[in-house]
Formats: C-alpha cells, sequence, structure tokens
C-alpha cells in the first residue's frame, strides 16, 4: 500500500511539475508577445524577432497537444474522473481551432504576411487559450491534488 502511495505522488508530482515548466514557457511567449505588440504596425520591420515569438508560439502549442493535456487526461482517467474527462472533451475542439488559427499565423509570418490586426487577434486567441487550459489545469489537475497529498 505504501509502495502504491508513493507511485502516486512520483507520477501526479512530475505532471505538477511539467505543468509547471509549461507555465514558464507560457510567461516567456507572453513577454515575447507584448514585446512585439508595442509596435504591431512595424511587424514587417521587425523580422527576426517575429519569427522568435513563432518559435516560441509553436514549441509552447505543440507542448500542450503533445505532452500536457495527454498527461492530465491520463491523470483524471487514472481517478476515474468521468466529469473531468467529459469537461475536457468539450473544451477540446475549441482548443485544437485555436491552434490551427495561431499555427495559421505562424505560416503567414513565414511568406512575410504578418499584419498588425491578425498580432491583434492573435492576442485574444491566445488569452481564450489560456483560460482554456486553465480550466484543463484546474478540473483534470489541481481536482487530484489533495487526493493524492491523502494517499501519501
Amino acid at each position: 500500500m505504501l509502495e502504491r502511495c508513493k507511485n502516486a505522488r512520483e507520477r501526479w508530482g512530475g505532471v505538477h511539475k511539467l505543468i509547471d515548466s509549461w507555465l514558464k514557457a507560457r510567461h516567456e511567449l507572453i513577454r515575447a508577445f507584448d514585446a512585439l505588440g508595442a509596435e504591431p504596425e512595424a511587424l514587417a520591420e521587425k523580422r527576426e524577432p517575429l519569427q522568435d515569438f513563432c518559435v516560441v508560439l509553436v514549441d509552447y502549442v505543440s507542448a500542450g497537444h503533445l505532452s500536457i493535456y495527454t498527461q492530465l487526461t491520463k491523470e483524471a482517467e487514472a481517478f476515474d474522473d468521468r466529469r473531468g474527462l467529459d469537461f475536457a472533451k468539450t473544451l477540446y475542439p475549441r482548443i485544437d481551432v485555436i491552434t490551427e488559427m495561431l499555427l495559421t499565423f505562424t505560416e503567414l509570418c513565414d511568406q512575410g504576411k504578418c499584419v498588425a490586426e491578425k498580432f491583434k487577434e492573435l492576442g485574444a486567441l491566445l488569452h481564450e487559450r489560456f483560460e482554456l487550459e486553465d480550466c484543463l489545469i484546474e478540473v483534470l489537475h489541481n481536482a487530484h491534488k489533495e487526493q493524492t497529498v491523502a494517499q501519501a
């Protein structure tokens, strides 16, 4: 029994560290966005910083889809959290739509077609995505923190 408790703490504590790392990446993304957004009309002149931003954006989005969401779902499944899993299923389609829009933005930038209006739209999309991701973290991870601690 103690071994099972130890494994739960190690397993889901690792998810916590993964989320912390991802939230740090989010902070870096926001910083890069804010630096470019100070003068969105001048985006064409900021080719290198814009490309750097796009790399950070793609890395952040990829981490969510390839790592974070999977781990959050596995954690909810391990705790047999049907309500949380059902909730996640309602959010994932919107996150997917936002992801496609974000990646389209990076493609426009690669083609040299990044304009101020698109950059402003990007800010609203990022804001919405962050809110959805925070909901996922709250429902699929934070809801199980106490159970993990109790098992330890």
